[in-house]
């Protein structure tokens, strides 16, 4: 059992009385970084929000302009144009016309502030953002370096501060009020922040690298097919027989754009040889019970980043669980989501993940004529992506169902190819690694120049970059 000792005297009645903003440790860090004379981060920035601006959902396929929304920042503490095809975008004369929506540069940092609140992510190269109701934004940062400022919101220090500071309407946000009081460490020694500040640097540089070997694997599937240059085209109008109609169970136009039998065509004109999802993997849909006691990881279909990696998981007994973490995966597995708008959620189940459960909304595959490494690409290529979109249906929520699912067609890869593609994204998921190390180890330096000091925390991140090469 926790508890803390507050004097009466130090608890604000028409601020905040709930016990758990006095626990021990967020007491301890408040101590800490008194006694360090921290600075609140109102000192350092101005403090913005987008409010009172009317529903813009219905305008996302017209917009022109990068919409930061929560999810976009959770598993991304650095914003890049590299994720342009993740971003929703609102028209830029909608944002003009609505001054209530705020706007952010790069350099400038975002906070989430409802939904998963307490992320910050900083703007690496987007000259003009807008920002939703989901986050805030802190502009004209000055006398602080952004970087070393995302690194400390996002270590200990920062984060469970702003933990401390959520209020609770009808679900837990921040306020800007709070978020200024939260206290922040600008260490003494210049040179620690230009250290953390290249952290952030060399972490673009590697996470570049293993994107383009991703992207060379991609290459090597789509010039196997001879698609290579390819492009899906969304024909307005074309003619399909009846027949068809009822063979498929189907009536849905789209279901039937020529762009779906030019991909199918090319798969099965593949010299390897071709065959259904079905016949040449092996799909894991045996429910399992978790026991109520035991710890699992679990994976679901948010901790799966744009780029295939799975970015984090929830750790619970199962007791705790949520009733659609029933489906246990294996080192070599490849999970494919099958609700439509998270269509490209595919990830590799990698080592520190054997055994975890994850969500129902995934199919689980494996194959012994395919690598897991080549089944990601495919799933992942426009190849993968427009089959699995085909193949969606519903009504409330549109999905790619077990029988469809098994009828995508994949092409029986070269073995040599397959060498190739396991040789990339093996690569390039080791470079991926060593750019999240670099984040962690951004993160603990600034926890170590407050609790060891300065000095202790440059020597971990010289260490670091030698070990690495940098």
């Amino acid at each position: 059992m926790q508890f803390s000792v507050v004097n009466f005297g130090d608890v604000d009645l028409g601020n905040r009385i709930d016990a758990e903003y006095f626990q021990p440790t967020y007491l301890y860090i408040e101590n800490k970084l008194i006694e360090k004379h921290a600075t609140p981060l109102r000192a350092f920035c101005y403090i913005t929000g987008s409010a009172f601006y009317p529903a813009a959902t219905h305008l996302y396929e017209t917009g022109d302009l990068t919409f930061i929304r929560c999810v976009d920042c959770i598993p991304y503490p650095i914003i890049t144009s590299r994720q342009d095809d993740l971003f929703e975008k609102i028209p830029q004369a909608f944002a003009d016309e609505h001054k209530n929506i705020k706007r952010l540069t790069k350099g400038e940092i975002v906070i989430t502030k409802v939904g998963t609140p307490c992320y910050a992510s900083i703007i690496h190269d987007i000259n003009d953002v807008a920002l939703s109701r989901t986050v805030l934004g802190l502009k004209h940062i000055k006398n602080i370096n952004p970087y070393y400022l995302v690194a400390f919101l996002r270590s200990k220090y920062g984060f469970l501060q702003l933990f401390r500071e959520r209020e609770l309407t009808i679900q837990f946000q921040l306020t800007l009020d709070r978020v200024g009081n939260v206290l922040v460490f600008k260490p003494i020694n210049k040179f620690l922040e230009e250290l953390i500040a290249d952290c952030f640097s060399f972490h673009e540089v590697l996470k570049r690298k293993f994107e383009n070997l991703f992207n060379e694997a991609e290459n090597l599937v789509l010039g196997e097919l001879g698609l290579s240059n390819w492009q899906s085209k969304h024909q307005l109008s074309f003619v399909k027989n009846y027949s068809d109609t009822e063979q498929a169970d189907r009536i849905d136009a789209e279901y039937f754009q020529p762009k779906y039998d030019e991909i199918v065509k090319a798969i099965k004109s593949y010299p390897g040889g071709w065959d259904a999802l079905g016949n040449l993997v092996k799909l894991k849909d045996k429910n399992f019970d978790p026991q109520d006691k035991v710890e699992y990881k679990y994976i679901e279909l948010s901790n799966i980043a744009g780029n295939g990696e799975i970015t984090d998981c929830m750790v619970e007994e199962g007791q705790d669980l949520p009733g659609r973490a029933r489906r246990k995966v294996a080192t070599g597995d490849v999970i494919v989501s099958s609700i439509e708008g998270s269509l490209s959620s595919i990830a590799l189940i990698e080592k520190e993940y054997e055994q975890a459960l994850c969500s129902t909304g995934f199919h689980i595959i494996n194959s012994k004529s395919l690598n897991a490494e080549t089944l990601l690409v495919f799933m992942k290529s426009i190849v993968g992506q427009l089959q699995l979109k085909k193949g969606c249906s519903g009504t409330i929520l549109t999905a790619i169902n077990q029988d469809e699912f098994k009828q995508v067609v994949l092409p029986k890869i070269n073995v040599t190819i397959q060498n190739q593609i396991q040789q990339k994204i093996t690569e390039s998921f080791n470079l991926r690694k060593q750019s999240k190390h670099l984040l962690e180890c951004a993160k603990r330096a600034v926890e170590i120049a407050i609790e060891q000091g300065e000095d202790k925390a440059i020597k971990l991140l010289q260490e670091q970059a030698k070990e690495a090469g940098l």
